[in-house]
C-alpha cells in the first residue's frame, strides 16, 4: 500500500530521482523521460475517461488501463531483480502476459464490429474518440521513449509490448466509438490542393 504523508522531500533538488530499489538517477535520464511519458499518457487516458460513461464497456476498459499504466510506471522504475529478472515477485510490480493478452482480446472484440480500413483516419469524431486519439499519440511517444531507454538500461520486454498493444487498443477503441456515431473521419489525400 502506498502512503504519502509529505509531498515534497527535497531529495530531488539536486536533479536526481529515486527508483524503486532506492538507487538514484538523473531526472534527465532516458528512463525518466519514459516514465514521465507514461505518466503523461495516463493523464491523457484520464482526460478521455471523463468523456466516457464509467459503467460502459469502454469506460471499464479505460479504468483497467489506467490502473495498469501505474503498474507499468512501477515496472519501468524497478531494475531487474538478480534472482527473478523481470518476473513478478512480492518486491516488484511487473507487467505480465495476461495483461497484454487481455488488451489483444479487447482489440479483437472491438475490431470484429468494424469495417476494414480503406484509408488513414483523421484524429477526431466524438469528443471521447478525439481525446482517445490524443492518448494514443502520447502512448506512442511513451513507447518510443521506453525503447530509447531500453538501449541504455534493460527494461522488462513485456512493458514494451504493453505500450505497443495499448496504442493499438486506443486506436481501435476510437474507431469503435466513432462507428456508433457515424463512422471514421477519413483522410482525403491532397484534398486542399
Amino acid at each position: 500500500m502506498v502512503k504519502l504523508n509529505k509531498i515534497y522531500t527535497r531529495t530531488g533538488d539536486d536533479g536526481t530521482t529515486g527508483l524503486v530499489d532506492g538507487s538514484r538517477i538523473a531526472k534527465s535520464a532516458p528512463l525518466m523521460a519514459a516514465i514521465g511519458d507514461v505518466d503523461e499518457a495516463n493523464s491523457a487516458v484520464g482526460l478521455a475517461a471523463v468523456a466516457l460513461d464509467a459503467a460502459s464497456e469502454h469506460g471499464k476498459m479505460i479504468a483497467r488501463i489506467q490502473n495498469e499504466m501505474f503498474d507499468l510506471g512501477a515496472d519501468l522504475a524497478t531494475p531487474p531483480d538478480i534472482q527473478f529478472g523481470f518476473g513478478p515477485h512480492e518486491m516488484a510490480l511487473r507487467i505480465v502476459p495476461s495483461q497484454i493478452a487481455r488488451l489483444e482480446d479487447e482489440i479483437d472484440r472491438m475490431n470484429d464490429d468494424l469495417d476494414a480500413l480503406k484509408s488513414f483516419i483523421l484524429p477526431g469524431g466524438t469528443e471521447a474518440a478525439a481525446r482517445l486519439h490524443l492518448a494514443r499519440a502520447v502512448t506512442r511517444r511513451a513507447e518510443r521513449s521506453a525503447v530509447a531507454a531500453n538501449t541504455e538500461r534493460e527494461l522488462n520486454p513485456l512493458a514494451l509490448n504493453y505500450l505497443n498493444r495499448l496504442s493499438d487498443h486506443l486506436f481501435v477503441m476510437t474507431r469503435h466509438i466513432n462507428a456508433a456515431a457515424g463512422g471514421d473521419i477519413l483522410w482525403k489525400p491532397g484534398a486542399t490542393r
